[in-house]
């Protein structure tokens, strides 16, 4: 792939830097990037849909190495390699339509004149089980395509060889354009992802509730206008999410939409968490048992919620939904953001001399990114789908 390579390592040096922020844009950059690489792969006459998964898979895992803490990248990989074994299948199964199976038959017109190319009974019922199986994101393309055995026992038949050479160009285009075609329909999915989840709010907000939130999230934003859209009277209390302090920003927002709304320091949550009627917060990431990774401070908010039996509801959409578990060894949970968010180095320069006798510094600072909220934590998801 030397023409897409730049563009590859453009964006893992994006990624590698944190240059592209929020999971959303990550996700979409990364399904547009991976059709940018189907695009322009070379096929092969034979095995398309494989090289092309593992053209696919060779990029996906520079990106994940680039930024693991970023899981939508892993997300949208998985969802590429699902669509081209998808569309590989489909291919197949209309292929399947002009075989016939070779069984014992007594009737000799038909083995004298049915000139059509012929599949064994293994071959099709190898499909078939394939293609009833449940689609899984833990084992895609475990299977190696069945349109190779397809075409090598079509081809093998009598005179077929031009015929079998000009079909494997057609279906090799319509192969990738297909593929495109579907992630071009996975990028819409991402970019429209807020619009279905905003038209559930009307029937979880109801008049003179009030709506505690953590932080900057657009989509619980967009969720929460939705619901002022539809004359829906609350008000939202927004913990500021120090030490970023994005909720500040999320509050202007919310007033600039005519929409109530107190902001409170994370260390009041436990003590406003009474008067609150439910907790609507975003995700970064939603693992595969439920549990949450969200800005830091969310594991605090989840437990102000269960102790006053407070519902609380994760609104994310289908990008952030990651068939990996936290214990995975793959999967990084936190990193940690530069010390100088909390501290002034120039006030605390005097406290950096001093150290223990193994020379170790008695000062340290500790800021990181994430929580993780456990699933009997979270009340309900809502989602895109």
């Amino acid at each position: 792939m030397p023409d897409v390579q730049p563009l590859v390592s453009e964006f893992v040096l994006k990624l590698k830097r944190r240059k592209v922020e929020g999971s959303h844009a990550v996700a979409r950059q990364t399904a547009e990037l991976l059709r940018s690489v189907v695009s322009q792969h070379r096929m092969g006459s034979t095995n398309q849909a494989a090289t092309l998964a593992d053209a696919v898979r060779a990029v996906g895992q520079q990106l994940i190495a680039a930024n693991p803490i970023e899981l939508a990248v892993g997300n949208i990989v998985r969802r590429v390699l699902h669509i081209i074994k998808e569309e590989d299948m489909s291919s197949t199964a209309v292929g399947i339509e002009g075989l016939s199976v070779t069984v014992d038959s007594d009737d000799e017109y038909d083995s004298e004149h049915d000139d059509r190319p012929t599949l064994s009974a293994a071959v099709l019922a190898s499909h078939a089980r394939n293609a009833l199986r449940a689609p899984s994101l833990q084992t895609l393309l475990d299977d190696i395509p069945v349109s190779t055995a397809i075409s090598r026992t079509a081809s093998s038949t009598g005179d077929s060889d031009g015929k079998s050479k000009s079909g494997d160009k057609t279906s090799t285009k319509k192969l990738k354009h297909d593929v495109i075609a579907a992630i071009g329909d996975l990028i819409d999915e991402i970019d429209n992802c807020y619009e279905p989840i905003s038209e559930q709010a009307v029937e979880l907000i109801h008049q003179n509730e009030v709506i505690l939130t953590l932080g900057r999230s657009k989509t619980v934003k967009e969720f929460l206008c939705a619901a002022k859209e539809k004359k829906r009277s609350f008000r939202v209390f927004v913990a500021e999410g120090a030490p970023r302090y994005q909720g500040h920003a999320l509050a202007k927002e919310l007033v600039e939409k005519g929409i109530q709304t107190t902001v409170i320091t994370d260390s009041a949550v436990f003590a406003m968490i009474s008067r609150v009627n439910m907790v609507i917060v975003g995700a970064h990431a939603i693992m595969a048992n439920g549990g949450v990774i969200a800005p830091v401070g969310m594991n605090m908010v989840a437990l102000a919620a269960q102790r006053h039996a407070v519902p609380f509801v994760v609104v994310a959409g289908s990008h952030k939904l990651c068939p990996l578990y936290p214990h995975n060894p793959e999967v990084l949970l936190n990193e940690l953001k530069s010390p100088s968010d909390l501290l002034d180095f120039g006030e605390f320069s005097d406290c950096m001399n001093f150290s223990t006798q193994d020379g170790s510094p008695l000062l340290n600072v500790v800021n990181p990114t994430f929580d993780y909220v456990p699933p009997k934590l979270v009340g309900l998801f809502i989602t895109d789908t």
